[in-house]
């Protein structure tokens, strides 16, 4: 079904690194939130009232909110495609991710909002009218939840969309919730018990716990989470893959929003080659990255050098030291790479395991440094990888 409704809707669908593809795939799954969520808000709240319910009543506000959240995708949809600004040069995608991140805001606002009502009706309890509609609309609301949130997953996978992904995990947790209004509507009515409290409440935490399982992916995005390894492993292949590239460091992505990443790294090449030949090949490099993983990146040349003279005295000047002040850690892979300001030896460590910890790590580096410049104040140290080994 949810297949036929995106061929349906959506021209070129197959098409999703198309910004207007994408932007119609969340209009729609929005579209569609809008309409599930006003028929259940209206259908629950018309028998919740009757019942005198407030585990139906709580459900339905829940999806009251469900439907305003479905709005704000629908608008987010639209401001992150706007093309860049001056004050915004790469672009507005990241609007995808406020919008998560304000969805979230809801779910837990709503949670709290059920809990303390709910806890109420533990001291205020009221009596429950039992009626076949009320199971009715509650069995149908399952079904169209669970059926939302396959869409979302569905549209999510498709296009890389946090907000869609969010309204998933937000539509099973709903059906999770409805299912247990549902057991305590029937509970209620062979017990003096305040079952319906009890399942208000619970369905108050359980959708608080799913808005800050929300809000904090989406906060670890925004402040800058580690990229995903598979692409940075995939990037490092292709680029030792180019004729002239012998090792790459300094590997940076910035995420700018769903299909909008940038990245930058530092290629070595042997200072031998021709510069020509070895900027036409960087460029056709960057255009298969880009084609591969839809991220404009920018390759700055490290010319490496090749003289194995000065790689011996610069190795052995650095074992040394690195022997004397750490004598379980060693070095390997050194290679240089040389400016008229400086030399960088780039180089990997490995240190042991019980020594492998962010403090320990900034505290080599800053050392490493200071020696090295004792020796010669154009010498660099970059540490390419820092390397926990059991055998140090």
């Amino acid at each position: 079904m949810t297949e036929f409704i995106i061929r349906r809707f959506i021209k070129n669908y197959e098409d999703t690194d198309n910004k207007r593809v994408r932007e119609q795939y969340s209009i729609l799954g929005g579209v569609l939130g809008i309409i599930c969520n006003l028929f259940l808000f209206v259908s629950k709240f018309i028998v919740g009232m009757a019942s005198n319910s407030i585990g139906i009543l709580s459900d339905a506000f829940n999806n009251l909110t469900d439907m305003g959240s479905s709005f704000i995708s629908i608008i987010s949809a639209k401001l992150s495609n706007r093309p860049p600004d001056k004050e915004h040069p790469f672009g507005h995608g990241r609007f995808e991710y406020l919008a998560s991140l304000t969805i979230a805001i809801i779910i837990l606002v709503v949670g709290y909002k059920l809990c303390e009502t709910s806890i109420e009706k533990f001291f205020e309890p009221e009596a429950i009218e039992f009626s076949y509609w009320s199971l009715g609309i509650l069995i149908i609301s399952i079904a169209v939840k669970v059926w939302m949130c396959v869409y979302n997953r569905y549209i999510g996978k498709k296009i890389n969309s946090s907000v869609n992904e969010a309204t998933a995990a937000d539509s099973i947790t709903d059906a999770v919730a409805t299912t247990g209004v549902l057991v305590t509507t029937l509970a209620q009515q062979f017990t003096t018990l305040p079952v319906d409290a009890a399942a208000g409440t619970a369905i108050g935490l359980m959708i608080m716990y799913a808005g800050y399982g929300i809000a904090k992916d989406v906060i670890n995005i925004l402040l800058g989470k580690a990229p995903d390894p598979e692409i940075v492993n995939g990037i490092v292949e292709s680029a030792l893959k180019c004729q002239y590239v012998v090792g790459i460091h300094n590997i940076r992505i910035h995420d700018y929003g769903p299909g909008r990443m940038f990245g930058t790294l530092h290629a070595e090449v042997p200072d031998t080659a021709n510069l020509a030949d070895v900027h036409a090949a960087l460029d056709v490099l960057e255009d298969e990255l880009k084609a591969r993983y839809q991220m404009d990146i920018n390759i700055h040349m490290d010319p490496l050098c090749t003289d194995p003279d000065k790689i011996d005295a610069i190795r052995h000047v650095l074992d040394h030291i690195v022997h004397e002040k750490y004598p379980r850690y060693h070095t390997d892979h050194l290679r240089m790479t040389s400016g008229n300001a400086r030399l960088n030896i780039i180089c990997d460590i490995h240190v042991p395991p019980d020594e492998y910890n962010k403090e320990n790590i900034a505290r080599i580096r800053r050392e490493i440094n200071a020696c090295m410049r004792k020796y010669n104040d154009k010498y660099r140290v970059v540490l390419a990888q820092i390397i926990a080994d059991p055998q140090s």
